[in-house]
C-alpha cells in the first residue's frame, strides 16, 4: 500500500531534523523535542510515526539496509558486492551518511550499521567458504567489517579525499587476498581486486 503524501512528507521532515542535528551535536545529545522542533511539527505528530528517536533511525538504517541488499544481489553474486554502492551512496546523499557513519553517530547508530555489514558479509561468506577452512567464519566476518567500516568513517570524515570507486578498489585490495587464502575460496575475476589508480598512496593523515 502506497504512503500517503502528508504522511511521507512528515517522516521525511522528522528524518532530515535528526540527521541535521546530528550533524550539529551528535546522535547521543540529540532529543525528541529538539527533533520536533527543528521538523516544526507537534508532539502528537511525531508520536504517531515514531516512539523515540531511535525508531526514527532505525527506519533510515533499515532502509539503507534494503539498498545494499539489492545492490548485492545485483552485483551478480560479486564478492562484497555491496562495497562499491555503499561509498557511492555516502557520496550521494553526503549529509545523511556522514551523520550515520562519521564520528558524530555515536556507539549506537555505529553498532545498527555493524550489524547490517555483518550480516551481508556472513552471507557472502558462508556460501563460499570450504568446510575445512582455517579460520572460523566470524572471525572473518569480524576482519572483513573492521576493515570495511574503518575504510568508510574515515573516508566520510575526511571529506572524501577519493572517489567511490578508488575506495572500493583499496578495500578489495586489502581484503580479498587474505580472506580468499583463509577461507579456500577461489575468488572469481569480478571479485578480484580492481586496478586502484596510481596516485591511491594511502589516506592523508590526521591531525
Amino acid at each position: 500500500m502506497a504512503v500517503d503524501r502528508r504522511v511521507r512528507r512528515t517522516r521525511e521532515a522528522i528524518h532530515r531534523a535528526l540527521v541535521t542535528l546530528m550533524l550539529e551535536k551528535g546522535y547521543d545529545a540529540v532529543t525528541v523535542a529538539e527533533i520536533i522542533e527543528r521538523a516544526d511539527i507537534g508532539r502528537s505528530t511525531f508520536y504517531t510515526h515514531y516512539t523515540d528517536k531511535q525508531h526514527v533511525l532505525y527506519t533510515t538504517l533499515d532502509a539503507v539496509a534494503d539498498f545494499l541488499r539489492a545492490q548485492r544481489d545485483a552485483s551478480g553474486g560479486r564478492l562484497f558486492g555491496f562495497s562499491r554502492a555503499l561509498f557511492e551512496h555516502v557520496h550521494e546523499q553526503r549529509e545523511l551518511l556522514r551523520a550515520l557513519l562519521g564520528r558524530r553517530g555515536g556507539t549506537v547508530v555505529h553498532n545498527r550499521i555493524r550489524q547490517v555489514l555483518v550480516d551481508l558479509v556472513r552471507e557472502d561468506l558462508e556460501s563460499r567458504a570450504r568446510p575445512d577452512a582455517v579460520v572460523p567464519i566470524e572471525i572473518a566476518v569480524d576482519s572483513v567489517v573492521g576493515s570495511y567500516l574503518a575504510l568508510l568513517g574515515r573516508w566520510a570524515d575526511d571529506r572524501e579525499p577519493y572517489p567511490p570507486q578508488q575506495m572500493d578498489a583499496v578495500f578489495r585490495q586489502l581484503v580479498i587476498p587474505g580472506i580468499a587464502a583463509s577461507l579456500g575460496i577461489t575468488a572469481a575475476p569480478d571479485d578480484s581486486p580492481s586496478k586502484a589508480p596510481k596516485d591511491c598512496s594511502g589516506l592523508p593523515e590526521r591531525a
